[in-house]
């Protein structure tokens, strides 16, 4: 679950320093648009959270303003029921293209994967698109048979979808994104990560960035030549029925039971990504909030180191720039 002390501090370093995109990155967009915008937002959790219809809000306005060519949510963002069907509806509206990656609370209820996606409206559990002349490969942490499984949620990517996923690489004449709701590197990684990350660092040449959500921290690391990116939460850290509290009335957190275990974030978190290809940069321009009530390091929650906890687990989406 936690990092050693030699990881944690690389990791630190790479929050401080800008990064360096593969060289053959600006071969692979020679030719292609001038830049890519993109409005990311992931674990929302519209059936945990209090005020998810402001949040979603505030985010369709900010991608609206700055005109990004997609917006992406990266899982966790609404249990596929009728009762939610509407707020779903509201992110896939307007003019901006909508695109979505399963999250394992996504399937919660009883719900499956194939209901998930047509209330979604995607193409399939993972799939390719090509924006501004970049590669979006959307994955599936949700695949089932993992060999290492310790019960729980799934948190594997399958043979057959690796199968697809290497093809994708191989086969792509544009520079690549990786997108996945479970984290492949860093922080609570899918139970194949290393297999993943291995097959990832044969391609690395291609990938300008794998962005994923579900650990809700605000990290950046690189392993083999790659670099990941964890996007924080929308909304709050999960500290669990153990460190239950009340940092609201008692009427929000009667109408939202499950609020009692998180520490929620006072607004929303998101981030805008920049990929200019005239300055051969990347930008992520992010938001900072603050806690509503103790911070998950206050209550005591423990799962992360001290150090771990005040360097990621901060309500807080960092700018980010590699070069």
């Amino acid at each position: 679950m936690t990092l050693d002390r030699r990881s944690f501090l690389k990791s630190a370093l790479l929050t401080s320093f800008s990064l360096a995109l593969p060289p053959s990155i600006g071969k692979l967009w020679a030719g292609q648009s001038d830049s890519l915008r993109l409005g990311l937002i992931t674990d929302l959790h519209r059936d945990i959270i209090h005020d998810s219809d402001l949040r979603l809000q505030t985010f369709l306005e900010e991608v609206n303003r700055a005109e990004v060519h997609a917006k992406i949510q990266l899982g966790d963002f609404a249990i596929p029921k009728p009762a939610n069907a509407s707020f779903i509806a509201a992110f896939n509206q307007g003019n901006i293209p909508a695109y979505h990656v399963l999250g394992n609370h996504d399937l919660d209820e009883g719900y499956s994967k194939e209901q998930a996606i047509q209330a979604f409206g995607m193409p399939s559990a993972y799939y390719a698109e090509v924006i501004q002349g970049v590669r979006i490969l959307v994955l599936d942490g949700n695949d089932p048979g993992s060999p290492t499984t310790k019960g729980g949620y799934a948190s594997y990517i399958g043979k057959e979808q690796q199968d697809w996923l290497n093809q994708q690489l191989e086969d792509s004449k544009e520079p690549v994104i990786v997108i996945s709701h479970q984290p492949i590197a860093g922080i609570y990684t899918i139970d194949n990560a290393v297999e993943i990350q291995n097959l990832l660092a044969i391609h690395a040449s291609k990938i300008i960035l794998a962005i994923n959500g579900h650990a809700h921290v605000d990290q950046l690391i690189q392993v083999s030549g790659v670099t990941y990116l964890h996007l924080n939460s929308a909304s709050y850290y999960w500290v669990g029925e153990k460190h239950a509290h009340l940092s609201m009335d008692a009427n929000t957190h009667s109408a939202f039971p499950s609020l009692a275990s998180t520490c929620p974030y006072a607004a929303v978190l998101f981030g805008i990504l920049t990929l200019d290809r005239k300055q051969g940069k990347l930008t992520l321009t992010g938001r900072k909030s603050s806690w509503i009530g103790p911070s998950p390091l206050e209550l005591g929650y423990g799962i992360l180191s001290k150090a771990e906890q005040e360097h990621y687990v901060r309500p807080r989406i960092s700018d980010r720039v590699i070069s």
